[in-house]
């Protein structure tokens, strides 16, 4: 299976999440909008009671002030065939529509109901609105089912990301050292050896520095993806400083010709300021071996923090200079719509996303099939 039919299937918090609520916000005002979907200008809405609504010639003008959507655009079923009216090239791929889906007048209040819903996923207040502000425009007073819903949000979520979807630059430098930080148990270990054992594949030489010196477990974890992949992990004694550590591994990685050096880092929380100055030490010494180093700093994120990881980028981009982002646990969370939110406010690249812990569930980030994943659309 590839990893975008893994995505889709294992993102189905999120995405059922949206696909329900979407449902939702388009039945629930499908009932009544019917009987005013083609009101005459300047008439006030049938009641809800009415038995059908009057035609526009047989309406009498009422001496009041016009509705906003005086002029609503022409319905796309009246205009041109089902189907034809699709959003770009994702639009098209999705082919024709369905002459009974449900559809709902696009107004003032379905607008404010799918902001609630992307603020519900996590997508962040400030990056809803822009998502639905766009989603409107040109839009408002048209008939629209969910899926066309599903396919302009998806679009939007696509625009947003692309600007970001970046895989991990590689350097003519030997070695190009990858600082990897993040708070306890955003997946670090798991992510440094699933890099390390691809670019081993690609044909790599890799070292890893196993910098996480107070915790047993993670030493042990990368010695067991080190031996996977074939790379040799280099390790310290229980509670050394890793910032030693760092400096004899870059000693190693430059004697040997490596091509990347990956140093892991023991998990942080931000309001720990003696950690992170632990963390801006590792920086200070290995800079004296290589000025340019670290030349990736990679912060890895929990999908499951929600929007705490907003916090966490703010924290660590002051202190460690953050170059890049991997987002991890997409799988268990219902709110896959922070990196959205990520992307919107920070813009830095997304080099990879993981849902699971097999070493093929961590690949480059695309954010159309981020976006039709996130959205339940099929592909």
């Amino acid at each position: 299976m590839s990893f975008f039919g893994k995505l889709k299937n294992k993102l189905f918090k999120t995405s059922s999440k949206l696909d329900e609520g979407l449902d939702a916000i388009v039945e629930e005002g499908e009932g009544t909008q019917e009987l005013v979907a083609t009101p005459a200008p300047g008439s006030a809405p049938a009641p809800a009671s009415a038995p059908a609504p009057v035609s526009q010639a047989d309406a009498a003008p009422e001496p009041q002030a016009p509705l906003p959507s005086l002029d609503p655009m022409p319905l796309p079923e009246e205009t041109e065939p089902q189907g034809t009216h699709r959003p770009g090239l994702l639009g098209r791929l999705m082919g024709g529509g369905r002459e009974d889906e449900p559809r709902r007048v696009l107004d003032d209040e379905m607008l404010e109901s799918l902001e609630e819903l992307l603020i519900a996923a996590d997508m962040g207040v400030d990056t809803a609105l822009r998502v639905t502000s766009n989603i409107a425009e040109g839009r408002m007073g048209r008939r629209v089912s969910a899926r066309e819903i599903k396919e302009l949000l998806a679009e939007e979520i696509a625009r947003v990301m692309e600007t970001v979807a970046r895989p991990l630059p590689l350097y003519p430098s030997k070695p190009q050292v990858v600082l990897v930080v993040g708070v306890n148990g955003s997946g670090k270990t798991t992510t440094i050896g699933k890099l390390a054992s691809q670019f081993k594949a690609a044909g790599k030489s890799v070292v890893i520095a196993a910098g996480d010196t107070f915790r047993a477990a993670a030493v042990e974890q990368l010695q067991v993806w080190g031996d996977r992949a074939g790379v040799p992990v280099l390790t310290a004694p229980e509670g050394s400083d890793p910032a030693s550590l760092a400096f004899d591994a870059m000693t190693k990685a430059q004697a040997e010709g490596a091509d990347l050096l990956m140093i892991d880092t023991a998990g942080r929380l931000q309001n720990r300021a003696d950690l992170m100055e632990e963390l801006a030490k590792i920086v200070r010494v290995i800079r004296k071996k290589d000025p340019e180093a670290p030349h990736n700093t990679l912060l890895v994120l929990d999908a499951t923090t929600g929007q705490n990881a907003l916090v966490q980028t703010e924290a660590f981009r002051q202190l460690a200079d953050v170059s890049g982002l991997v987002m991890t646990k997409l799988d268990g969370t219902a709110k896959g719509g922070v990196l959205v939110a990520l992307a919107d406010k920070f813009g830095l690249p997304i080099h990879a996303i993981g849902v699971g812990e097999q070493i093929d569930d961590l690949a480059p980030f695309d954010p159309e099939e981020f976006a039709a994943a996130l959205t339940g659309l099929q592909r």
